[in-house]
């Protein structure tokens, strides 16, 4: 049996602009996902994923360009695009286990989606450089969500903290680590897609008044990088405030969120913003170590749920 796991992400700088060719900064985090692997003697796949009450899940080789349910879309097309890049066919029992809240929007998809690919390349022996991995993960993911920049799949990959450019143009790691961050979720699912969506059609309807907002959060994505390599973090806050309000301005923050983020911020944080598509799930906070507590209990007053995650985890395993 192989036994390969994938870390989630979080989003620090560069929502939406990163769709449009903008770079972005992404953390992975200490939550993963887990895929068990064996062969089968028959060319049936037998999925089973207790998290997702599913058992015993049949679908034979044949029918892997049909459709699935949603929930194991990602875990059937990474076996198919890889099936059909290395000429394979073969009968699987897959076992998932995930450590992912599915509400939290911490890249359980692209986590599945790697350690999938990655488990197959063990168990048919295939030796698949990192990049490689990325490109077929990031295919996989536009192939079933038909959206996306491919930050969450390198964050499940290469792990760390990387300075990504859409499509795995760009792929760096930034040097940091112990990042200072207070995640608060929102209690509200975002609709990523749809919030994309929205966003490109605004780009359409004015293009020059929404490349410039890409373009400052351009600016603010590169000066948070250096500033998070020098750990000046009353810096990087400063960068946070302003891509959020860059994100008001591209409408896709809530009543929520400014709720959380302005309790961070009348308590001390050097900075706060939305993590993500927006409209939902989780803000971030950069807190000196000094005042955590008290931007804990701030967020959690305001109708939040802080969330305890280590950043910078590693990747693919």
């Amino acid at each position: 049996m192989i036994k390969v796991s994938a870390p989630g992400k979080l989003m620090l700088f560069g929502e939406h602009a990163v769709v449009h060719g903008r770079p972005c900064i992404v953390t992975a985090v200490d939550t993963r996902m887990t895929v068990f692997l064996e062969k089968r003697e028959d060319r049936k796949i037998v999925i089973n994923s207790p998290d997702l009450n599913l058992k015993n899940y049949l679908v034979s080789i044949g029918n892997l360009d049909k459709s699935c349910k949603k929930e194991i879309g990602f875990v059937l097309t990474a076996v198919k695009n890889f099936f059909k890049k290395y000429q394979i066919k073969s009968g699987l029992e897959i076992k998932t286990k995930s450590e992912f809240s599915m509400k939290f929007g911490l890249g359980s998809s692209s986590a599945a989606t790697v350690a999938t690919i990655k488990a197959l390349s063990e168990l048919f022996k295939i030796k698949m450089a990192k990049k490689e991995l990325f490109d077929l993960s990031f295919e996989t993911i536009l192939e079933v969500q038909g959206v996306g920049s491919g930050f969450d799949v390198a964050s499940a990959v290469y792990g760390g903290t990387l300075y990504f450019v859409r499509g795995g143009k760009v792929i760096k790691k930034i040097k940091v680590k112990n990042i200072p961050l207070i995640v608060g979720y929102s209690g509200i699912k975002a609709d990523t897609p749809t919030l994309v969506k929205m966003v490109n059609r605004k780009l359409k309807k004015n293009p020059p008044k929404i490349n410039k907002i890409f373009d400052e959060i351009e600016k603010t994505v590169n000066l948070a990088k250096i500033e998070m390599e020098n750990q000046n973090w009353q810096r990087v806050g400063g960068s946070m405030n302003q891509n959020q309000d860059l994100l008001r301005k591209l409408g896709v923050s809530s009543r929520k969120l400014e709720n959380l983020i302005k309790a961070a911020l009348n308590s001390g944080a050097y900075g706060a913003k939305l993590s993500g598509a927006g409209g939902g799930d989780c803000m971030i906070a950069i807190v000196k170590k000094a005042n955590l507590n008290n931007v804990k209990r701030a967020i959690e007053r305001a109708g939040g749920r802080v969330i305890d995650l280590k950043t910078s985890a590693p990747g693919v395993n």
